[in-house]
């Protein structure tokens, strides 16, 4: 699957994505950056003890700043991660158990991965902003899944629920809901409310929850069914947040320089 991003002036995705970028920081495990700290940073798993973050990054940013495709972006890169050695099945050792194992670090199938989902993030955080600026005229989001037979159930299930921005439940419930994970949100205005109300939803289904474990933490985590691990935040809110408040210490900073 290529993903594609047209909805959103790339401005504010590239600007999220630069911010994420200011932060490189390896990892041996996903696990290991969750959540709100995810959104804080730039991060590969298995990239601990390769030189590959920077250039990863860096083909990201240019694929979304020139709308370089995916299979663009991955023969540009590939060469590159391949010299390096992150390729293929290799015998790593986890830093902090001090256990060996075979692993694949990169292919095309984890480019794809990495690329779509850096992608949805950047543009989620750039439309999250779009969201809070405009929310006294647009108050309204709505939930936009592709209804096809590769959509989770799960998510089909919240098809044009409408609730506005500052509802808690999108806390949770925003896309990206999960890798490969194709669904929207849509502002709305209360004019368009109003002449969408019949085929609207005002009520989110109940969700089924279920406990999983972080391996890397410890930590047990409540998750919705429907909702993949890692991806139980609003990415585009709390990359907002993020930016906001690295904003305002920039101006705190100018303020109290002699």
């Amino acid at each position: 699957m290529t993903a594609e991003f047209k909805a959103l002036k790339p401005e504010l995705a590239i600007a999220a994505l630069i911010r994420r970028g200011e932060a490189l920081e390896p990892t041996f495990a996903w696990q290991e950056v969750y959540g709100e700290i995810h959104s804080r940073m730039f991060t590969v798993a298995k990239s601990t003890g390769y030189d590959i973050l920077d250039d990863i990054y860096k083909a990201l940013l240019k694929a979304l700043s020139e709308g370089e495709t995916y299979d663009k972006f991955a023969r540009n890169l590939i060469p590159k991660l391949q010299r390096k050695g992150w390729w293929g099945q290799q015998i790593v050792t986890d830093p902090d158990s001090g256990e060996s194992s075979s692993v694949e670090l990169g292919s095309a199938r984890r480019l794809q991965i990495i690329f779509d989902a850096n992608m949805r993030v950047s543009y989620a955080e750039g439309h999250w902003s779009n969201f809070e600026r405009n929310k006294s005229s647009r108050p309204y989001l709505r939930y936009v899944a592709l209804l096809d037979d590769r959509t989770r159930p799960e998510h089909a299930a919240r098809h044009n629920l409408c609730l506005p921005v500052d509802h808690p439940y999108w806390n949770i419930w925003a896309p990206p809901c999960g890798w490969n994970c194709r669904c929207s949100l849509q502002s709305l205005s209360q004019r368009e409310v109003d002449a969408m109300r019949g085929q609207l939803k005002f009520e989110p289904p109940i969700d089924d929850m279920r406990d999983w474990l972080n391996k890397s933490t410890g930590e047990v985590r409540s998750i919705p069914v429907g909702i993949d691990p890692g991806w139980d935040i609003n990415p585009g809110r709390v990359g907002f947040q993020a930016t906001e408040a690295q904003l305002q210490a920039k101006s705190q900073s100018r303020d109290i320089s002699p």
